[in-house]
């Protein structure tokens, strides 16, 4: 599995042919978009900076679009949405949640979350959280020692901070790893990982280049 970030909260999850995109970002947005095509889109918000479906369609292929709470099955990709808050927008205050199980790894992306203490029961269905993707930038998601906390609370393997440029708080990913312990992470392009790679790991934090 490949993991990028590519500005906000948009990440893209790659396997083999098989390309998840999260919360791409729209041309209607103040932040500039990333093109490429994705199997599967999955929005938490709808907003410019997350609604992005047109930026990361795939040319003659059909496209599986994911905008809401539900249970949902493509090629091979379980996924699960929960309905949790948003403060981020006046017009989109309803954010989902996506619990998603893909080469045996399940990954937790939380969106534009608002919410302090979401439900936990979004995890239930979980062995574990082995990626978790946070909001960290304040002004309408959560702020830093917030995000730390529920990514304490949801015992990750992985954290991978997002929505931290150009979208919050300035200083926001400093201080998200002043309160995680670990000022001197450096940040990376990519993050290629496998199953085998996640033993051991708690609370392992992975800056990804933007």
């Amino acid at each position: 599995m490949i993991i990028t970030h590519h500005k906000g909260e948009f990440i893209k999850v790659s396997f083999g042919d098989t390309v998840l995109a999260f919360n791409p970002i729209s041309k209607n947005s103040k932040i500039a978009p990333t093109r490429f095509g994705a199997d599967i889109a999955l929005i938490s918000l709808n907003h410019p900076d997350c609604n992005g479906i047109d930026e990361v369609a795939r040319s003659g292929k059909e496209q599986f679009v994911v905008q809401g709470p539900g249970e949902y099955e493509v090629q091979g990709v379980f996924i699960n949405g929960f309905s949790s808050k948003s403060e981020y927008s006046k017009d989109a205050t309803i954010n989902t949640i996506y619990s998603v199980h893909f080469e045996e790894m399940n990954l937790l992306f939380l969106g534009a979350l608002s919410e302090k203490k979401p439900d936990l029961s979004i995890i239930e269905g979980m062995d574990s959280v082995d990626i978790l993707f946070v909001p960290i930038g304040g002004d309408g998601v959560l702020g830093s020692a917030e995000a730390h906390s529920l990514a304490v609370a949801l015992e990750a393997k992985v954290v991978i901070p997002i929505h931290y440029d150009g979208m919050g708080e300035a200083g926001a990913l400093k201080a998200f790893l002043k309160e995680a312990g670990v000022d001197d992470v450096k940040p990376v392009e990519k993050l290629t990982i496998k199953k085998k790679d996640l033993e051991g790991k708690s609370g392992e934090v992975v800056v990804l280049k933007s």
